[in-house]
């Protein structure tokens, strides 16, 4: 999918700007009327158009909304209306951004918009899902409900994210570590040995050649090789925006050894707690499909979710095309078609969103258990290759030295 900016107007005649990501122009066409909204222009996002995620996360993460949605809930539950709710929200709320937003909002609300339409206008601030909540909620006169609801789900996003955040910060800091250690190794310690090697009368191994070559390169060129990595981080991330980054990575997330079954879970669980929490609100399904697609992340499954919207829109159950794909567990469609034969699929993703919460847990203890032991290898083998490469020679010379 590609990424889509567009500036369009409501039926009020008020510009509204955003970025949407689909597949096509006439998509996000069809996406903007269903809105209420009427297209002026639309125009395709390039790499470099986007914002470079080099942070590490949005100005708001799930627990600021969670926050959010639970005061607003007790506040409104106290009988205080929804304007004087959003003022108090906006003054107690410590992350910045969200609380300009949530005053803005404020001043909307006071101008007669709904509060849907108001929060519509900080889509960076408010998540979709979190304005098509509030939207089934304002309509069915179950406010209260949705953004207790909308708690729950940002609670349960933010304890994913954890766990997602814990299992890739092991590798990740020990990586870091092993680098640090080899290049301190190559640069400082390495070359103190050079001048002695020089000195011995021994035929030096092909490895402790290499690993000296290796060191003076870095210690006369080592500016230039942190340039690189710098350059080559900073255009790996700009190539995982662009379309054809997003495929091979989000291939390479579902079919790596063991780092597979946890992209596939988190996936389940994200699908089933998603889709549940708008179906139980009332959003209609093909429109709850569409929120739900933009929350996976993965583009692979994202489009897996556009096309079985797609499917469901032509009248098939949601069920057949979630078992076509064949990038989710087969409980998922199993207990999807089951739902959709007792009239009761929302208890069911309920039930399904449940299981999977727990499933990730167990893929995060396995693969932080898989992981720890081939790290360890790994640093083995590379410091003890530097180790041997400094130490072959010598040992050669003490051998010499035996035989006088």
């Amino acid at each position: 999918m590609a990424s889509f900016s567009y500036v369009a107007v409501d039926s009020k005649g008020n510009q509204k700007k955003g970025s949407i990501e689909a597949e096509n122009q006439e998509k996000v066409t069809v996406v903007l009327k269903n809105e209420g909204l009427m297209p002026i222009e639309i125009k395709e996002q390039g790499v470099l158009d986007k914002d470079i995620k080099i942070s590490l996360g949005s100005a708001v993460k799930p627990r600021d909304l969670s926050v959010f949605c639970r005061q607003f809930v007790s506040i409104v539950s106290a009988g205080v209306t929804i304007i004087n709710a959003l003022d108090m929200l906006s003054e107690q709320t410590q992350n910045k951004v969200m609380a300009k937003a949530i005053k803005e909002v404020q001043v909307s609300v006071e101008k007669g918009e709904t509060l849907a339409n108001s929060m519509k206008m900080h889509e960076k601030v408010f998540p979709s899902m979190l304005i098509n909540m509030v939207e089934a909620g304002e309509k069915s006169g179950s406010l209260e409900v949705s953004f207790e609801r909308m708690a729950v789900q940002f609670e349960k996003d933010a304890k994913l994210k954890g766990l997602i955040q814990k299992a890739m910060i092991y590798p990740i800091v020990v990586c870091c570590v092993a680098i640090g250690v080899v290049f301190i190794m190559l640069t400082f310690v390495i070359p103190n040995f050079t001048s002695m090697f020089d000195d011995m009368d021994v035929k030096m191994p092909k490895i402790t050649l290499a690993v000296i070559a290796m060191s003076g390169f870095m210690k006369q060129y080592w500016y230039i090789i942190l340039g690189a990595v710098g350059l080559a981080a900073l255009g790996l991330n700009i190539f995982k925006q662009s379309p054809t980054g997003k495929d091979i990575f989000g291939k390479i997330a579902i079919k790596m050894p063991i780092f597979g079954q946890f992209t596939t879970k988190t996936a389940s669980s994200r699908l089933a707690r998603t889709l549940s929490t708008l179906l139980c609100a009332g959003v209609p399904m093909i429109e709850a499909i569409e929120i739900t697609s933009r929350t996976m992340g993965n583009i692979h499954f994202q489009k897996a979710l556009m096309d079985a919207k797609d499917d469901v829109a032509k009248g098939i159950p949601l069920s057949e095309p979630l078992e076509r794909c064949r990038l989710f567990p087969p409980m998922i469609y199993q207990m999807t078609k089951i739902g959709e034969e007792t009239g009761d699929i929302e208890s069911m993703l309920e039930k399904l969103a449940d299981y999977y919460d727990e499933e990730v847990e167990v893929a995060t203890q396995s693969m932080m258990a898989a992981l720890e032991p081939l790290i360890i290898i790994v640093l083995a083998v590379v410091v003890g290759g530097l180790i041997g490469a400094v130490m072959a020679p010598m040992m050669s010379m003490y051998e010499g030295l035996d035989n006088l």
